[in-house]
């Protein structure tokens, strides 16, 4: 569609404020966020409404920074995309509003993006090349799902958590062995001094056909052994450092054999040879370890999002590039669509 060759997007679904510049190619000129992180960390998790007030905050501040490291001007800008859903609505709210303003004031379309679907065409930005069919899987703090990825803009839902998502686990779990917030990193950090087979806890639904995920269990566990067993006579020792390590390390290694293991049988269920991995919890050396072995002794074609993409990012929304190919515009009607992935 015509010569646009610069788009402007935004993101701002939950507590990242972010703004990139990319080029109609998928180059990624400038990726700028502003983390929330202290903010919510007294918390132990995003509190919404504070999540919403600081995006008003850092909104503005962060697409000029976009522009700046870019070397462009809004006069240089063809296109405007914002991601739309899933999220907070609040939050979400306050990038479309940003995004309607910019694609109204400069006679600029405007493309709505889908967060999920962008974390993992993060993995076509790295790969610059078709990478379509595949199996998706999107784990992070507010999702834990399973596509069938027709194409670059196909998704198909086959599988999620019935309860708690991966990435959510990690944070609480970090809470109950008195962790810093967020719980992944800090999880993966003390994991290295622990023993991963120090707790043998159950692989929910690991060796059952439905494509669905289940860490709620696994969480419960953790705190069992941390805290003890309510009524029972035997209750565990006081938490010291190693058994912080090794609950935390076998935690760990618990979600990633799941998250591996469902993957494997995703692939093998819908007979395609292809991974496609994004998230925050793709950030996980373990994770990313585990999933190199896996499919290296399968021989499947492996994409896990750079780790630049794989927190909320505005870089990733380069998956509106597609959508304004074919021509998928939205109109300054258009609204959010919060809320979690679902399957059924």
């Amino acid at each position: 569609m015509g010569d646009a060759r610069l788009m402007l997007a935004l993101e701002s679904s939950c507590d990242e404020t972010a703004a990139a510049i990319i080029e109609r190619d998928l180059t990624v000129r400038s990726n700028v966020v502003a983390s929330q992180a202290e903010l919510h960390e007294k918390y132990g998790g995003v509190v919404p409404e504070i999540a919403s007030r600081a995006h008003v905050t850092n909104l503005l501040p962060v697409v000029e920074e976009a522009l700046e490291k870019a070397q462009v001007s809004l006069a240089d800008i063809d296109a405007i995309a914002v991601v739309t859903r899933p999220g907070l609505v609040g939050s979400l709210l306050v990038g479309l509003t940003a995004a309607k303003t910019f694609a109204a004031t400069l006679g600029l379309p405007l493309i709505a993006v889908d967060h999920v679907q962008a974390h993992l065409y993060a993995c076509r930005i790295a790969a610059k090349r078709d990478i379509f069919p595949a199996i998706g899987l999107v784990v992070s703090g507010g999702h834990t799902n399973l596509y069938l990825c027709k194409g670059a803009t196909e998704y198909e839902l086959i599988g999620s958590t019935i309860d708690d998502a991966a990435g959510e686990a990690f944070d609480k779990v970090a809470k109950i062995l008195n962790l810093p917030y967020p719980g992944g990193p800090h999880i993966e950090q003390v994991a290295t001094k622990g023993n991963p087979a120090a707790f043998a806890f159950t692989r929910t639904f690991l060796n059952d056909d439905r494509l669905d995920f289940s860490f709620s269990g696994l969480k419960t566990a953790v705190l069992y052994q941390a805290e003890g067993t309510p009524g029972a006579v035997n209750q565990p020792p006081p938490l010291n450092e190693q058994r912080i390590a090794d609950l935390a390390a076998s935690f760990q290694e618990t979600v990633v054999d799941v998250l591996v293991g469902k993957s494997r049988q995703a692939l093998e269920q819908y007979q395609l040879r292809t991974l496609l991995i994004g998230g925050g919890v793709a950030a996980n050396s373990r994770f990313r370890q585990s999933l190199e072995e896996m499919t290296a002794q399968k021989g499947y074609d492996l994409h896990i999002s750079p780790r630049e993409f794989c927190t909320d990012n505005a870089g990733m929304a380069a998956i509106a590039w597609e959508h304004f190919e074919r021509g998928e515009l939205a109109d300054l009607t258009i609204d959010v669509t919060p809320g979690l992935v679902r399957k059924g």
